[in-house]
């Protein structure tokens, strides 16, 4: 599977983000009285009851939330989704990959500037600032400077998830 880097303004997806996020709120609330509601209305009243109404509530707006997210207007939100999925999955190789880096391997040299490249983009795209994170900060210099020295690009332009597979989860 491979992941492409994509550019996407950060002050559009953020206002995107939060509107979707308090859509989706207020429908589950709107769902949730409305069906349980309902079920009281037909079986009587219980907790038992509510809470069934509230879980058919976010079924139906997990659906509506499925449907939507295919729409050209949710790309960005989809990208960060990805980025975030394939940052965490590179997350869980950092030792590995690190001691890769120590030995000289290309390969993990690429997936580390993919994991801080795309560590400084999902940032900017929500508006943090990654100055807080120094080891991290240091961490990205190496990785930079160890592909100048070897003539490779400091940017990568994705992702191939099969490259970890050379690389145990540590």
């Amino acid at each position: 599977m491979t992941f492409r880097f994509e550019h996407h303004d950060p002050a559009t997806y953020r206002r995107l983000s939060r509107l979707t996020g308090l859509a989706m709120a207020g429908q589950l609330i709107v769902f949730g009285l409305l069906f349980s509601q309902l079920l009281v209305a037909a079986f009587g009243g219980s907790l038992w009851i509510n809470a069934l109404g509230v879980l058919l509530g976010l079924a139906a707006t997990s659906l509506v939330f499925a449907v939507l997210r295919q729409r050209p207007w949710m790309a960005g939100i989809r990208y960060v989704w990805r980025l975030k999925h394939h940052l965490a999955r590179v997350s869980a190789y950092l030792p590995a990959l690190r001691r890769g880096m120590g030995e000289g391997d290309e390969a993990a040299l690429a997936v580390l500037a993919f994991y801080h490249q795309g560590m400084a983009q999902l940032s900017e795209l929500e508006g943090r600032t990654l100055d807080d994170d120094a080891e991290l900060l240091a961490e990205r210099e190496v990785v930079r400077h160890a592909r100048r020295e070897r003539g490779l690009s400091e940017r990568v332009e994705g992702f191939e998830l099969e490259d970890l597979s050379a690389f145990r989860k540590g």
